[in-house]
């Protein structure tokens, strides 16, 4: 999954929770923790896979290295 899919999910990640609270879920801890724990691991991988692309891409850019 690409850097911007996860980005994606994430966002809409963000709608959930933000309208969870609206419609009253914020009361449930189960769901609001469950929910957060989603949203941490989610931005954790669109951290990784933005970073493995920017690596990705600044290697390709460089083209080979002689040592």
């Amino acid at each position: 999954m690409s850097a911007i899919e996860i980005q994606d999910h994430l966002q809409q990640l963000n709608a959930e929770r933000a309208l969870a609270l609206i419609e009253g879920l914020g009361e449930d801890s189960a769901y609001m923790t469950d929910l957060d724990g989603e949203i941490a691991a989610t931005r954790s991988a669109y951290v990784g896979a933005a970073i493995t692309e920017i690596a990705s891409l600044r290697a390709e850019l460089s083209g080979p290295q002689v040592g």
